[in-house]
């Protein structure tokens, strides 16, 4: 199983989720701003529970891992940022984030994006790491680019997403030594 990470950035606090964070957990990912371009919502805490859950099994099957991103001065929560489809012999795994909408455009992701990345291509053996955005999600292709993301292609009318086709951009972000 992969150990429990705690990362420290400038203002940010990276940990592992917990119970505790249930009630937070759901706040996110039931607030029609997150969730519009989000891969998945709930509507009560018992069924926010699932989210927790695969929290911990990614990283007890070492298919993924996640934190919590918090406030360092008051360890308030304000989103999330973490690995799933880490695929070990590919090394190379899938980035997802969020915040709340009231911490938006404030440069959160990207202060912390980058020690997590570090710590996947160091910690976990990954050589890359992808990102798959619906297109309409200018925000986190923003981001995305900022991070030194590069676009790769669209994968048109992939996805069903409330019974309608959306497509999704790929962005990829190499190990240093393995950028030619």
């Amino acid at each position: 199983m992969f150990a429990s990470a705690t990362i420290h950035t400038d203002r940010f606090l990276l940990r592992q989720f917990c119970s505790d964070d249930l009630a937070f957990i759901f706040e996110g990912l039931s607030h029609p701003d997150v969730i519009r371009f989000y891969g998945v919502r709930y509507a009560s805490l018992e069924e926010t529970n699932e989210q927790l859950i695969w929290f911990n099994d990614l990283q007890k099957n070492e298919t993924g891992i996640w934190w919590a991103i918090c406030d360092k001065e008051n360890l308030s929560l304000l989103g999330a940022i973490g690995f799933n489809d880490l695929i070990k012999t590919d090394q190379k795994a899938e980035i997802g984030f969020w915040l709340l909408p009231t911490h938006w455009g404030k440069g959160i992701i990207k202060e912390v994006a980058n020690p997590i990345c570090n710590y996947a291509f160091e910690k976990l053996g990954l050589r890359k790491i992808e990102a798959m955005v619906e297109t309409q999600n200018e925000n986190s292709k923003k981001v995305l680019q900022k991070l030194d993301f590069s676009y790769q292609k669209t994968m048109e009318n992939c996805e069903i997403k409330n019974d309608k086709l959306i497509s999704l951009a790929i962005y990829v972000k190499l190990k240093r030594e393995d950028i030619i």
